[in-house]
């Protein structure tokens, strides 16, 4: 399963989060443990250079985007391979959504076709789509949503 999928700006602001099947309770631990590993490692780092950990029997990996670094976190039959087939599908739409990799106002002015992207991409921890064609064909046909 999928756990965790965090995208935060260069300083570990939070920019999308979405866990699947992680306690409320657990959630802030996860939060910080992240951000702080981001802060640790990615200084310096390429883009889309993957970088691997494990904590507590899961799977992390994290790399960096432009000015936003993207975690995703799994368990059981999501190792390191799988999320890293997972982190390269969402960098890649994230590029297609942005045409370029995102400087942080980017990103947040394409904040909602991302996330559409992310809910076709990941669907309650499952990896879901991985086709960039498929997935754009399948935000088109979202509704506005509805306050």
């Amino acid at each position: 399963m999928l756990l965790a999928l965090l995208i935060s700006n260069s300083v570990g602001n939070i920019l999308v989060e979405r866990y699947h099947g992680v306690p409320t309770e657990e959630r802030l631990h996860w939060r910080s443990f992240l951000v702080k590993l981001g802060t640790d490692n990615l200084k310096g780092a390429k883009n889309e250079e993957l970088f691997v950990a494990s904590h507590k029997s899961v799977y992390i990996v994290y790399t960096v985007l432009g000015d936003v670094s993207v975690y995703v976190v799994g368990k059981d039959e999501y190792d390191e391979l799988a999320l890293a087939e997972v982190i390269f599908v969402i960098t890649s739409t994230i590029k297609d959504v942005c045409a370029k990799p995102p400087t942080e106002r980017l990103f947040l002015d394409k904040y909602g076709k991302i996330c559409l992207c992310l809910d076709e991409i990941i669907w309650t921890g499952i990896l879901e789509n991985t086709d960039k064609d498929r997935i754009k064909r399948l935000i088109r046909l979202k509704p506005p949503a509805e306050f």
